[in-house]
C-alpha cells in the first residue's frame, strides 16, 4: 500500500526543518499510530532469525523549497508531500487515521495540518519493473578491522555485493512477513543511469545511499515486498522508498 500525504504548516506559510530531518519524520509516522501498532513496530517488528524489520518506508518530503547551507536548514513554501509505503495494513490503516482526524501533527518544531491522503497498491505482476527512488537506497555491511573493531561498509550500485546483499535482504523480509520461504528466482538491480550519492546525517550517524531510476528484475512477489516495504536497509529511518515508473 502507498500512501501519499499532503500537508501544510498551521501557523505559517514555510515549514522550516534542519537539512537532515528523517529522524523527525520517523517521529511524527510513529506518534500517529494507534499505541498498540507503534509499540510493536518499534520494540518488536516482523522477525527473521536476528533481523527486525519494521516493513515500512517513507520518502523525502516534497514540495517548493531553498536550502540554506550555511545554517544547515531547508524551507518549504507552500503545501508539502510525503510517500509512506508498506504491505502491512494495519499499520496503514492506522496511519491514515491517525493523520487525517487529529487538528494538527507536529513534525519536528511546526505544527502541520493534514489536507489530503490518498491510498493506492500496486499489484506487481511482471519479473522486471521500471522504479525510481523517492529516497535513497542504503546497502552496508558490518566489517571488522584488524584490531576487533566494527566499522560500516557502504556499497555502490554497480558493485556486485550491492546486488547481492539487496537480494538478501530482500528475501529475510519476505520470510519475516510472509512466514513462507521466498520464492526461486534471483533479483537484481540495474540503475538506468549514473546514480547519485546522498550522505544523510541521521541522528549523528553518516549513512550513505543512492537514488536514481533502476530497473528491478526477479519473481513478482519479491518485487512486491520490495515496492511496499522499500529496497535495502533503514527503511523505516526513511531510506529506500522507490515508486514503480509506467
Amino acid at each position: 500500500m502507498r500512501q501519499k500525504i499532503i500537508f501544510s504548516p498551521k501557523d505559517s506559510h514555510t515549514l522550516t526543518l534542519p537539512i537532515h530531518y528523517n529522524h523527525m519524520v520517523q517521529a511524527m509516522i510513529y506518534n500517529s499510530l494507534d499505541d498498540d501498532i507503534a509499540d510493536f513496530l518499534h520494540d518488536k517488528g516482523f522477525v527473521y532469525e536476528k533481523r527486525t524489520f519494521k516493513m515500512f518506508a517513507f520518502s523525502r518530503l516534497m514540495g517548493k523549497y531553498h536550502i540554506d547551507k550555511n545554517q544547515g536548514k531547508i524551507t518549504f513554501a507552500g503545501p508539502v508531500s510525503l510517500v509512506v509505503t508498506s504491505p502491512y495494513s494495519n499499520f496503514c490503516n492506522s496511519l491514515a487515521n491517525g493523520l487525517f482526524f487529529r487538528s494538527s501533527i507536529r513534525l519536528g518544531p511546526a505544527k502541520m495540518k493534514v489536507t489530503d491522503i490518498t491510498l493506492e497498491k500496486d499489484f506487481i505482476e511482471d519479473k522486471k519493473i521500471k522504479i525510481s527512488t523517492l529516497s535513497p537506497i542504503v546497502v552496508y555491511s558490518t566489517l571488522f578491522r584488524s584490531d576487533g573493531r566494527k566499522y560500516t561498509c557502504y556499497f555502490e550500485p554497480w558493485e556486485k555485493d550491492f546486488s547481492e546483499i539487496m537480494e538478501k535482504n530482500l528475501r529475510k523480509k519476505y520470510k519475516a512477513f510472509h512466514k513462507v520461504e521466498p520464492p526461486a528466482g534471483k533479483v537484481t538491480l540495474m540503475p538506468l543511469r549514473q546514480p547519485k550519492l546522498s550522505v544523510i546525517n541521521y541522528k549523528k550517524t553518516i549513512i550513505k545511499g543512492y537514488t536514481g531510476t533502476f530497473i528491478l528484475s526477479g519473481p513478482a512477489s519479491l518485487l512486491q515486498i520490495a515496492v511496499e516495504s522499500g529496497l535495502g536497509s533503514k527503511n523505516s529511518q526513511g531510506f529506500g522508498c522507490i515508486r514503480l515508473v509506467k
